[in-house]
């Protein structure tokens, strides 16, 4: 296990490497001068000329963009050419928001998804059956901003029962320590507070839970169905167990490893794809950070945004498939 660890870790340096070159070059391909846009419409050639030499970005490609890699060899992420802070700091507190929405929005998906397979491969063909594999279709196909801005007009507008944005209530705002306000909250015995995060993390983690809550529950009713055609199950049930422990101990755990697969595979594409999320609900994450540094034209925001979330990804992947041995004692890594 450990040395197959290590020599997946060995592997993420080229991969990482090879992106760090190519989101350097699209970065690079988006049309529009960072210096235009930082000093204006109005700018003269001389003053965007002189922003342009001391970011450094009236050097040759190649030379940025080893300029680049070397400061990533020494853990420093370059500075925000927008607000001249530096990235490893901005980027931090938006980076947490959203492993806090992407975390809470997988409980959901998982608990959800998961049982609904579950009952619906138990109770095949039945009427529930039927009713979860349409929700789940509808899941799938309903357009993420459509539904958080009905979330938000019926349970916020209409109800009044939670709030229609952002992760706190402004008028007593979250005291940062870790920047995951529902540890925050409890690290500091504010229980009132850690309520109010809960009703602003609802709707939008419910909202980003749907897609991969539907993609989970078929997926589950589907390795459901075929591990309990199984012999060893027909032989539980000939043995006199309870239903619910052949389904929930033997065929569960028979069947898990597909939906651990779909599961790390959600849980990667949620760290990077809640931009729409987080626009509706005005949630500060790092979807809409690296927006906005589009929208700049900042390289060095957009750069180590897309890195720090492809490095989530893999290491996401990694963790999957190293629970897979967990699991099922009869996968092993030489």
């Amino acid at each position: 296990m450990l040395r197959y660890t290590g020599k997946r870790l060995l592997q993420l340096i080229p991969v990482l490497l090879g992106m760090t070159f190519i989101v350097f070059m699209i970065v690079r391909a988006i049309p529009g001068d960072p210096a235009k846009i930082i000093l204006g419409q109005q700018a003269t050639k001389e003053a965007v000329a002189a922003l342009r030499e001391s970011l450094g970005l009236d050097n040759p490609w190649y030379i940025q963009y080893f300029h680049y890699l070397g400061q990533l060899l020494t853990g420093d992420l370059g500075q925000s050419i927008k607000t001249g802070e530096q990235v490893a700091t901005e980027i931090f507190p938006y980076l947490a928001a959203t492993i806090e929405l992407a975390f809470v929005a997988m409980i959901i998906a998982i608990v959800i998804g998961v049982n609904a397979g579950i009952i619906s491969a138990w109770f095949q063909n039945s009427w529930f059956d039927y009713a979860a594999m349409i929700l789940a279709l509808i899941g799938v196909s309903i357009p993420i901003f459509w539904l958080g801005l009905m979330g938000q007009w019926a349970f916020s507008v209409e109800l009044g029962w939670l709030p229609t944005s952002g992760r706190f209530n402004p008028r007593d705002p979250v005291d940062p320590i870790t920047n995951i306000y529902l540890i925050d909250t409890l690290l500091q015995g504010r229980f009132d507070q850690f309520l109010d995060v809960v009703k602003h993390l609802i709707l939008p983690a419910t909202a980003l839970a749907t897609i991969p809550m539907a993609i989970i529950a078929r997926m589950t009713r589907s390795t459901m169905l075929e591990v309990m055609r199984s012999d060893f199950i027909r032989t539980a049930r000939a043995k006199g167990q309870k239903m619910f422990w052949v389904v929930y101990k033997h065929s569960l755990k028979n069947a898990v490893i597909p939906v651990l697969t779909v599961i790390g595979l959600q849980t990667g594409l949620l760290l990077g794809g809640a931009i729409l999320t987080e626009t509706i609900f005005s949630w500060p994450g790092i979807g809409r950070y690296i927006y906005d540094a589009i929208s700049s034209r900042d390289y060095p925001v957009i750069q180590s945004g897309i890195l720090i979330v492809a490095f989530l990804f893999v290491i996401i992947n990694l963790i999957v498939d190293l629970l897979y041995s967990v699991i099922d004692p009869r996968i092993k890594y030489d």
